[in-house]
């Protein structure tokens, strides 16, 4: 196991996170206390420091779990919580990214966790009500108090995550260091704003579904190919999970499989290492119901992906550029704004648009 800077920060974390979302079994489906005591400690051996949870994960089990599990090796642990969402109570102010809710969110998750403090802090999800300016304030608060240490933001437009880190440079108050977004070979649609934005700032990105709700961990490719419409057609009624994009989704996943099967490793792992290969700045995120699962997903780090496997699994998955990136990628437009000298610009400020013309081109 390696380690990343996170963000802009002198923070040092494990190059894969441990999500928690599956510790407890209030959901109906998680991982029981002694097999997420396993899942912890494998992934503590391997070197991973790096923890994410949230007040809401398995109706605060998660947390109380970690509070357990942590309490011998605190100075250790680089420890990621969330707030923002609703966690039940009868309060009109017990969700949402304002002060009141995140101040009491925030104390119920120190009781639970058993911990003085937060390493990392994430607004769970953008609620456009609040002010940025109040949102701002109140978390560098926190930071101030000593009980959080660095920020982050979770599901949000990336103007937000922008205009957040402009007005905090401005007053000298914390910046996010940290977003976390869905982003695997499904769901790439964060290459068209969020990774670039994330890129600019200097921002970490933890990537939370690696595997697609599980498309990419092998489960609906290694059955016989006649089930396989079978497949299609319970994936395509899951709007939730692929929105009704379930021809193409499973075709992904079948490339994922079959480039496992040629490198002789697993679907997740090569998932995860297509992920990894995409930006020194991606964090991803890996879970598990059990520890055999958790293991798997660590495989990844002894797993390199040749240009041609790369290249296949861009291709099946690549999704179109939206306007205006694809107008200004288009060589007319190139001609007219740079004056045709663009080859022969030494930059790497313009990595978004780059990589706009060589997907432009590759089609």
């Amino acid at each position: 196991m390696r380690y990343k800077l996170l963000g802009t920060s002198g923070l040092r974390v494990s190059e894969l996170c441990l999500g928690t979302m599956t510790f407890g079994e209030n959901w109906g489906w998680g991982a029981t206390r002694a097999e997420s005591r396993k899942i912890y400690e494998a992934f503590v051996e391997a070197g991973g420091n790096f923890l994410d949870t949230a007040n809401i994960y398995t109706e605060g089990e998660s947390e109380k779990l970690l509070g357990e599990f942590i309490a011998t090796d605190r100075e250790r642990i680089v420890l990621a919580t969330k707030y923002a969402c609703y966690t039940g109570q009868d309060n009109p102010n017990g969700a949402g990214n304002h002060r009141k809710s995140m101040v009491q969110a925030l104390e119920a998750s120190l009781k639970r966790l058993k911990t003085d403090y937060i390493d990392l802090y994430y607004v769970h999800a953008w609620d456009f009500l609040s002010p940025v300016e109040e949102v701002m304030r109140a978390l560098d608060d926190l930071v101030r108090a000593g009980k959080v240490l660095y920020l982050g933001i979770s599901s949000v437009p990336a103007w937000v995550v922008a205009q957040a880190n402009t007005l905090v440079e401005r007053y000298g108050w914390s910046p996010f260091v940290a977003l976390s977004i869905q982003y695997n070979l499904v769901e790439r649609t964060p290459e068209r704003e969020l990774l670039p934005m994330a890129q600019s700032f200097g921002v970490s990105v933890t990537a939370w579904s690696p595997l697609a709700y599980g498309l990419l961990s092998g489960k609906y490719t290694r059955e016989e190919s006649k089930q396989a419409a079978g497949k299609v057609g319970r994936l395509a009624s899951n709007q939730f999970r692929f929105n009704g994009r379930a021809e193409r989704d499973l075709t992904i996943a079948h490339t994922v499989q079959q480039v496992a099967d040629e490198i002789s490793c697993t679907p997740p792992q090569v998932a995860l290492a297509w992920l990894r290969a995409q930006s020194q700045g991606i964090i991803p995120i890996i879970s598990g119901t059990n520890a055999s699962q958790l293991r798997d997903n660590l495989g990844c780090l002894d797993v390199r992906l040749s240009p041609e496997h790369l290249q296949r699994l861009d291709t099946v998955s690549r999704i179109p550029q939206d306007h205006p990136v694809d107008f200004l990628a288009d060589e007319g437009t190139r001609q007219l704004v740079y004056g045709g000298i663009f080859n022969s610009i030494d930059t790497n400020r313009h990595a978004q648009l780059l990589n706009a013309i060589q997907k432009a081109e590759a089609k």
